[in-house]
């Protein structure tokens, strides 16, 4: 599949707030004997032998002819159904069901609704040569047609814009940051990532500072999917919380308590959002109130997912309620478990042992799911336990207390800088 990232390089700013763009890049880590499983053998060389005869050079590679295409392309409508928009395209019924069965291998085409897209490239004999439908989020489902068709999820290439602001807390974080044009749903995504070790609504007493840098991502002129917190801090009476979250190419999350690393954990999709905490909660599908047994992320249909640590593989496939998952067994009684994916690693049986950051599957939303999500779960001796605050896998005393404070020193900078570029180093807002 093909990923891009995009950059966005200067300083805007809007209603306040300060915008910029740039990103690190990842480090590459030794293959695992999971990714060695995959990968293309190399060509091999050419042998020596005696020369036969004259050398010629070879012959100029003469290109195929353009075959006349027409394409056709639609946004759909309501009560519109695939198989009408590809009929209102010229299809027999024969080749309508050869389309719809291919894309509906990676989309549920049961969740194409109004919005959406559907694009079609006819040959001259009136068969299809490629379909696509663009679903949220600027995702592409790709379909060829040869001798066998195949299909893939490409994710739109995204550009992120950066931006800062700072609130001060009167009635409720939510209040605040109404007032300060901040997204009002990190509100939710501070208890969500605080969870386990600050319980945000008590510690409230009114006047803490809050300082957030976020990113939203941009296809042209239109912003997809929900702004991602990168980096917030929050001015208690007594204490000051900083929360680092990964960015689009890592998966580590800290949170630091007066300036001493106090959590740290991994999170199995890049860049993505937590959506939803561990514990009782009312199901989205069922409707009654139910044990989450793991912490959800969102993410877009076909983002990777990878092993949060090494291990072996115990389980790839699929269970009821959880659709296409993977597990892993880390020793100790430590397991993890992958839920709701749209594909596994070919790579993956029972036996098979993967490093951390191996990628193990793609995002989906199989099983009993209402949108393209992650369930992660971390099960101690057949028990599930909360993954943020759980230390089997990863301790904030391990890390390196010099380069977490790097981290930390880095984000605070980039934030301070950002803020006084907005004019918004020294103001609040009341809420």
């Amino acid at each position: 599949m093909r990923y891009w990232t995009g950059l966005v390089v200067g300083v805007l700013v809007v209603a306040g707030v300060a915008r910029w763009g740039g990103e690190d890049a990842p480090v590459d880590e030794a293959p695992s004997e999971a990714a060695l499983a995959i990968e293309t053998a190399p060509e091999s060389a050419a042998l020596p032998g005696p020369a036969i005869g004259p050398v010629l050079p070879e012959p100029a590679a003469v290109p195929a002819p353009a075959e006349d295409a027409t394409d056709w392309s639609r946004v759909v409508g309501g009560g519109e159904s695939l198989d009408m928009l590809l009929a209102e395209a010229g299809l027999d019924a024969v080749t309508r069901a050869r389309v719809s069965e291919a894309l509906a291998t990676e989309y549920d085409l049961r969740r194409l609704q109004p919005g959406h897209g559907v694009s079609v490239r006819i040959g001259a004999d009136g068969m299809p040569r490629e379909a696509a439908l663009e679903i949220e989020n600027g995702v592409r489902i790709e379909a060829r047609f040869g001798a066998a068709p195949t299909v893939e999820v490409v994710p739109p290439a995204l550009d992120p814009v950066f931006f800062a602001g700072m609130a001060t807390i009167g009635s409720s974080v939510y209040a605040a940051l109404e007032a300060a044009a901040i997204p009002t749903r990190f509100a939710t995504d501070l208890e969500l990532v605080l969870a386990g070790t600050l319980d945000l609504r008590s510690a409230l007493a009114g006047g803490e500072t809050l300082r957030v840098a976020w990113r939203e991502h941009r296809l042209g002129d239109r912003t997809i999917g929900e702004p991602l917190i990168d980096f917030a801090q929050i001015t208690l009476a007594d204490a000051r919380y900083e929360i680092l979250w990964p960015d689009a190419e890592s998966t580590l999350t800290r949170i630091y308590r007066d300036d001493v690393l106090v959590q740290i954990f991994d999170q199995p999709v890049a860049g993505a959002r937590l959506s939803s905490a561990f514990g009782p909660r009312k199901h989205p599908v069922h409707g009654f109130v139910r044990m989450h047994s793991g912490v959800d992320y969102e993410a877009a249909l076909g983002a990777r997912v990878r092993a949060t640590e090494g291990g072996r593989i115990v389980h790839a496939g699929r269970k009821s309620g959880y659709g296409l998952m993977v597990e892993i067994d880390h020793g100790g009684g430590v397991q993890t478990l992958y839920a709701h994916l749209s594909s596994v690693n070919a790579a993956l049986t029972e036996g098979v042992r993967v490093a951390a950051g191996d990628e193990i599957g793609r995002v989906g939303s199989t099983g009993t799911s209402t949108a393209p999500h992650l369930h992660y779960e971390i099960v101690v001796d057949g028990t599930p336990v909360q993954p943020l605050t759980d230390q089997r896998l990863r301790r904030a005393e391990d890390a390196d207390p010099a380069e977490a404070r790097r981290v930390l020193d880095r984000a605070r900078d980039a934030l301070d800088r950002r803020l006084a570029e907005a004019g918004a180093g020294g103001a609040g807002n009341e809420g």
